[in-house]
């Protein structure tokens, strides 16, 4: 099967090198090619492309909302990301708005016409680098199975933890929340309950864990 191709930067010495490097591979052809995202919606309807290699920085409209506005219309080609910007927003909104690959522009040619294969194959692509990004984007955003546990807390509860956090002992918490010692002690223990911890260590340790000290 011949896969069909279609070109999209603005940059008109990048498109040159894009089709002379593809031209070497037998199975793929080039259809056409854009100067800008405005050019993407009738040369998709003229060609028919399978894949298209987008730009992101282009003047009237970028590669983000080229990719958006055609990844919404029924029977669109798969689109490959590919530019110089790696940056974190740029590779989450290009995969949320159904890019099937985000490449930089220094990935070696013969990857790129694997990538090119593989997203008509239905496999998606990201550069190593990409990969890096969204693994640790993913890692700084996943709940906090020590917040998760806090959550369960009422607000003064967590004061009560913060301050444990903080060593201070049950007369330092009382004059600071205003609570008397006896109280403080009620809180202590109801924490411990409710937390499933044995003593005041594991109570400080958890109010680390969850970012509170």
């Amino acid at each position: 099967m011949t896969i069909r191709v279609l070109i999209v930067d603005d940059d008109a010495l990048v498109r040159a090198g894009l089709s002379m490097m593809l031209a070497g591979a037998d199975d793929l052809r080039i259809v056409a090619e854009a100067g800008d995202g405005t050019e993407v919606a009738a040369l998709v309807a003229e060609h028919s492309p399978d894949v298209v290699l987008m730009d992101i920085r282009m003047p009237r409209m970028d590669g983000l909302a080229a990719t958006e506005a055609l990844r919404a219309r029924q029977g669109a080609p798969e689109i490959i990301i590919l530019t110089t910007f790696d940056a974190d927003e740029h590779v989450l909104r290009a995969l949320r708005g159904g890019a099937a690959g985000f490449l930089l522009k220094d990935t070696p040619p013969g990857e790129i016409i694997n990538a090119i294969r593989r997203v008509v194959a239905g496999e998606p692509i990201l550069s190593p680098s990409v990969t890096r990004r969204l693994i640790a984007h993913v890692a700084q955003t996943r709940p906090n199975p020590a917040q998760e546990r806090l959550a369960r807390l009422s607000d003064r509860e967590r004061e009560v933890v913060v301050a444990i956090g903080q060593g201070k002992s049950n007369a330092e918490i009382g004059s600071e929340l205003y609570m008397s010692v006896a109280t403080v002690k009620a809180h202590v223990s109801r924490l411990l309950a409710k937390l499933e911890l044995n003593n005041r260590v594991q109570v400080a340790l958890l109010a680390h864990d969850a970012g509170l000290i």
